[in-house]
């Protein structure tokens, strides 16, 4: 009897000491960060930059939920569309399961995404979305200088739906990059870190998903998967026209890692870092036109939100 009365007691203190040590964690300023009296959880100046985010977050989730599932924020979480007009001529993808796995699981993090932004800094409707076969059919044909016939579909198999991928989140991620040193308030500081940690982890699945195959042949143009990347990058680099902050998935020696490589699995400068874009040069990109005064591609009303709203409204000059 003593035996059992230990053992019970013995149980009770340990469970009690478990109890006291993850309150303690809980709350012990180790696991929450402290910020200075005087700083701001989200400056005024940090809105409209975060807010711009929401046009490519609006492109990804519709792009990859209507490619898992068949249908996108309509269903999904109507509310976060906030009445914006539906996507053009998306389609659900002709997806093994691994790639429908991981197109899924993207799509529900840019729900994600689109809610703590709109709740952190508001937001605007969804805007018009052009998700077509022809829109991203146009984009292959501009990344090669000719009409690939027959024309490209992202929908077709899980191969094209990935190479269509590889043009979009990566925009993004660059994107956050160039908008973090404009950042100030520690609020938007920890949400577009967040957002581009996740951003880049998405980025860097399809670009290894594309490296493990870089030596396949495309059917039916009879070109790579590394010649694919690399074109879609080039294409990028020539319409933001600010230089190469963009590499396909195979590069020569001198813009590998340290000089030393010609794999090339996450895209990086000189020093490794990830490059920047400004929101002018990522309005080039996705409406297509290297002008971030004209839409079009993806986004063929424009952009929304004020900062691309702005250029829209300022004389239409050829860059």
């Amino acid at each position: 009897m003593a035996v059992v009365h230990f053992s019970f007691y013995f149980i009770l203190m340990i469970l009690l000491m478990s109890t006291e040590l993850c309150s303690a964690s809980f709350s012990s300023p180790v696991c929450n960060p402290k910020y200075p009296k005087t700083a701001v959880p989200i400056c005024k100046d940090d809105i409209d930059k975060m807010q711009f985010a929401l046009n490519l977050e609006h492109l990804e989730a519709d792009f990859f939920l209507w490619g898992a599932l068949g249908y996108g924020l309509d269903r999904v979480a109507p509310d976060l569309a906030m009445g914006g007009p539906s996507p053009i001529g998306a389609e659900k993808a002709n997806l093994d399961r691994l790639t429908r796995n991981i197109i899924k699981e993207f799509g529900y993090e840019e729900v994600g995404h689109l809610r703590v932004l709109k709740r952190t800094v508001g937001g605007f409707p969804r805007p018009l979305l052009n998700l077509s076969s022809g829109n991203f059919a146009r984009v292959f044909d501009q990344a090669f200088g000719l009409e690939l016939v027959p024309p490209f579909d992202p929908y077709r198999n899980s191969l094209n739906y990935m190479l269509a991928s590889y043009v979009i989140p990566y925009v993004g991620l660059v994107a956050y990059v160039g908008t973090n040193p404009n950042i100030n308030g520690y609020q938007t500081k920890r949400l577009l870190a967040g957002l581009l940690g996740v951003e880049a982890g998405q980025d860097a699945v399809i670009r290894t998903y594309l490296y493990e195959r870089a030596a396949l042949e495309v059917a039916p143009y009879k070109k790579t998967v590394a010649e694919f990347t690399s074109r879609i990058s080039d294409l990028r680099n020539r319409l933001a026209n600010c230089g190469i902050k963009d590499e396909g998935i195979k590069v020569p020696p001198q813009l590998g890692a340290e000089n030393k490589t010609s794999t090339n699995v996450l895209s990086a400068n000189y020093d490794s870092i990830s490059y920047s874009r400004t929101p002018a040069e990522v309005l080039k990109i996705v409406y297509g036109t290297g002008n971030e005064h004209i839409p079009g591609g993806f986004f063929p009303k424009g952009a929304n939100g004020t900062i691309a709203r702005g250029f829209l409204k300022q004389p239409r000059e050829s860059n």
